[in-house]
């Protein structure tokens, strides 16, 4: 079998394992999709913050590494400066995290 299609029938699998929890409860209707709204919009967040910040980390690192091949007696510098953008980048990462605690963590029953 294709690589492709191990990971496409991996994924299905996953994917009803995941969704078999959400079926054997019951609870109030409107509560549930409102959870479930919050699940989707949280994972949401955290993919769009995880990606971004992966791809903004390696294009700082190939940036860097350019830059220090072009004049290694800059090397010292550039890397304390990437360092420091490494850090913030990391932040976004760790922001988009907290929000989606945030997100998953709100007492839905409290407010309806």
């Amino acid at each position: 079998m294709k690589t492709r299609v191990k990971l496409l029938i991996m994924l299905i699998f996953l994917g009803a394992l995941m969704q078999s929890p959400l079926t054997a409860q019951t609870v109030d209707p409107s509560r549930a999709e409102l959870f479930k709204l919050s699940i989707i919009v949280g994972g949401g967040v955290i993919t769009l913050g995880v990606i971004a910040g992966a791809f903004a980390q390696a294009k700082a690192i190939s940036s860097a590494c350019e830059g220090i091949s072009r004049n290694p007696a800059a090397g010292q510098y550039i890397r304390g400066i990437l360092i420091f953008g490494l850090v913030l980048i990391e932040t976004l990462v760790i922001y988009a995290l907290l929000i989606t605690i945030i997100i998953l963590m709100v007492k839905w029953g409290a407010y309806s």
